[in-house]
């Protein structure tokens, strides 16, 4: 079964976490929450979020794919955390996968996984100039080999669905979104 782990830092965007952890786990893929530290997560419109584990604790398991939930200031969060960079480039060396939404795409351009690519994320949080290479795109969704990116909380759903797509394959993304009422 494939797996996945998403941090969860103070000041995330709840509807893309919560988006991504329900979707995921309805199509049967194993997902990890994980706080940077040990205090409940405050999310950006004041839900409250209770990782299953430390970030510390979840870095001892190896996962296929990454998600980084956007808001602000959660994306910053991300963005600054040395164990998140490391392991996005960890993950990025070893064919895996990157998936950021919203202001989160910061995050993979600070770890330098957005040189050459084309990607997405929420209007004005990416220094498109400073990014060398990067063919910045409006849709909703950007594949490009192993990182995804998306463009905030109106596409958290898209987003998530893709992200099944990847892990699960074609068949159960729809499986999952009939379930949904989508189509």
């Amino acid at each position: 079964m494939a797996n996945a782990l998403v941090p969860l830092a103070q000041g995330c965007e709840e509807l893309e976490a919560v988006t991504v952890v329900d979707l995921l786990r309805r199509a049967g893929i194993e997902v990890v929450t994980a706080g940077l530290d040990e205090q409940p997560v405050r999310a950006s419109r004041g839900l409250v979020l209770l990782p299953d584990m430390t970030l510390d604790r979840a870095l001892q398991q190896e996962y296929d794919m990454i998600v980084l939930p956007g808001g602000l200031p959660g994306a910053d969060h991300l963005r600054d955390d040395e164990r998140i960079i490391e392991l996005l480039r960890s993950m990025s060396a070893a064919g895996k996968y990157t998936a950021a939404i919203c202001a989160a795409p910061r995050v993979l351009a600070q770890a330098g996984l957005l040189h050459g690519k084309r990607a997405t994320g929420y209007p004005g949080t990416l220094e498109i100039d400073s990014i060398p290479g990067l063919d910045y795109r409006e849709a909703p969704v950007v594949i490009d080999g192993t990182v995804i990116t998306s463009r905030g909380p109106g596409t958290a759903m898209d987003f998530a669905l893709t992200l099944i797509e990847l892990l699960a394959g074609k068949q159960r993304r729809e499986e999952v979104e009939a379930g949904l009422q989508r189509a």
